[in-house]
């Protein structure tokens, strides 16, 4: 199964969101990652990483899926229950699929209350409310320091003001 497909899957669930994250690696996400999303799954566009695919699994299927040829604990995320597919054919698609869905719905499951109750909303509605949030976050980039007169410098010395 190719990057284009895994896509066309995830983007097909309820309110999957996807992003460019760590060089290469396109990251689904359930509900929009500034809303509080989490992430679902991670495909490695340019082949350097490990494996073509990551996922979230569960852990009573994490210990079945790893024992399957193929199939790893992700590097950095085993302790929360994803594998990496080392290849495409380490499951056939369908069980590609069945686990993209599963691994869904187990993080939707989890989101915090106040990210599903924006999800709720109206498609209208949330569009807003997750634009404003994306710009309130670009916004409240590091402000930079404004330049010091010779007067503020001399205005504080030992916790007294002086002039």
């Amino acid at each position: 199964m190719d990057n284009e497909r895994i896509r066309e899957i995830c983007m097909a669930l309820p309110y999957a969101a996807e992003t460019m994250n760590w060089g290469l690696h396109l990251v689904y996400w359930a509900g929009d990652r500034d809303i509080g999303g989490k992430m679902f799954a991670m495909t490695d566009l340019d082949g350097a990483g490990t494996g073509v695919l990551w996922l979230h699994c569960g852990s009573e299927r994490f210990h079945e899926l790893i024992e399957k040829e193929g199939i790893i604990p992700s590097p950095y995320l085993a302790k929360a229950f994803w594998v990496t597919l080392e290849q495409s054919d380490a499951l056939r698609p369908r069980e590609i699929e069945e686990e993209l869905r599963r691994a869904h719905a187990l993080i939707f499951e989890r989101l915090p209350k106040r990210t599903r109750a924006i999800l709720a909303l109206p498609e209208g509605e949330r569009k807003k409310l997750i634009r404003e949030r994306k710009k309130r976050l670009t916004s409240s980039e590091k402000p930079t320091k404004p330049d010091k007169t010779r007067s503020d410098a001399a205005v504080v010395r030992k916790g007294r003001a002086t002039k």
